[in-house]
């Protein structure tokens, strides 16, 4: 059976899937549901408290909070997928190209990557924004570029281990192309460690996206975002102690249910079959079933004749002269 299928059944991969999916509805129809336009300022209502007419209450400009959250969820998220695509579209194709780059080009793409990897996410992102204009895929692509060696370093170092199986060098002696062997014998047993990379990297992608938008990069205001709210709100925590609440807790939610699932998938890509608690509980009845009926089949059994000196004597009859 598929790890991924099965490592999704256990519960605790489910909870972590009902909240991405609810961040992903957000993401996609959370300028839609959101109550009032997120943009739309009310100077009556400056800094106003939760109530009927603003759930989660107004900002500093009078704006609704509940409705540029929701706004915001999109740019957020969006942003965080657009980076970690360009990271696995640079990382994974040469990871799988290099089991065939020879010593020397493997060589060299393992410095390169080693370089990037020295990096630091923001320093680096704040010098493309600088030279590309601030503009939220300009950041982005940055962001790839800093997490395509990771996707890299994964890739190849699975890819290494399925080169040279007996199955591939099989495939290889019966005239099969390169392409096809690491389409349909390699790609396959490599994408669940992809997919737990993935996991992680949108992790990391959402964590430095709300980090950028907190210090302005990538994102024109007004546009809502995450990182731009918690920024905002840091200046009237006097008036307003609850505001960072909501952001917070939707960035830390998302980024613990990402982690969550790497973790799951983790474990079924190890272990092939996570054992959940239906297979525990099916487990253990097979193993009380067998050993009663092993202690049932010793009982029944007879006794073995006594030999040696375990006989009695009356039992010795002399043979006749």
């Amino acid at each position: 059976m598929n790890p991924l299928r099965t490592a999704l059944r256990v519960p605790v991969a489910r909870a972590a899937q009902a909240v991405l999916a609810v961040v992903l509805l957000l993401a996609l129809f959370g300028g839609w549901i959101a109550p009032t336009d997120p943009l739309a300022q009310d100077t009556a209502h400056i800094l106003g408290a939760p109530g009927a007419d603003h759930l989660l209450g107004t900002d500093y400009l009078g704006r609704d909070v509940l409705s540029r959250l929701l706004a915001g969820t999109g740019l957020s998220v969006l942003a965080a997928v657009e980076a970690v695509a360009v990271a696995a579209l640079l990382g994974v194709v040469p990871g799988l190209l290099s089991v065939r780059f020879g010593s020397a080009g493997s060589w060299l793409a393992l410095r390169a990557v080693d370089s990037l990897m020295t990096l630091p996410f923001t320093l680096f992102a704040i010098a493309a924004v600088g030279l590309l204009g601030n503009g939220l895929h300009q950041a982005m692509l940055a962001l790839g570029v800093l997490l395509s060696p990771l996707f890299f370093r994964v890739t190849r170092a699975a890819a290494l281990g399925l080169d040279r199986a007996q199955y591939v060098e099989a495939a290889e002696l019966m005239g099969a192309s390169r392409a096809w062997i690491l389409r349909v014998h390699i790609w396959r047993k490599v994408l669940p460690t992809v997919a737990v990379t993935t996991a992680h990297a949108l992790a990391t992608g959402l964590l430095t996206v709300s980090s950028l938008t907190f210090l302005g990069i990538g994102v024109q205001p007004p546009a809502p975002t995450w990182g731009g709210m918690l920024a905002s709100d840091l200046g009237f925590l006097a008036q307003q102690p609850w505001a960072p609440l909501p952001p917070a807790l939707l960035i830390m939610l998302t980024v613990g249910a990402l982690n969550l699932l790497a973790d799951v998938l983790a474990d079924g890509d190890r272990t092939g079959a996570p054992a959940t608690a239906r297979t525990r509980r099916a487990g253990a009845k097979r193993a009380a079933a067998d050993a009663g009926g092993a202690r049932a089949r010793t009982q029944d059994a007879p006794e073995p004749a006594a030999t040696g000196p375990d006989r009695k004597e009356h039992d010795h009859v002399p043979h006749p002269a």
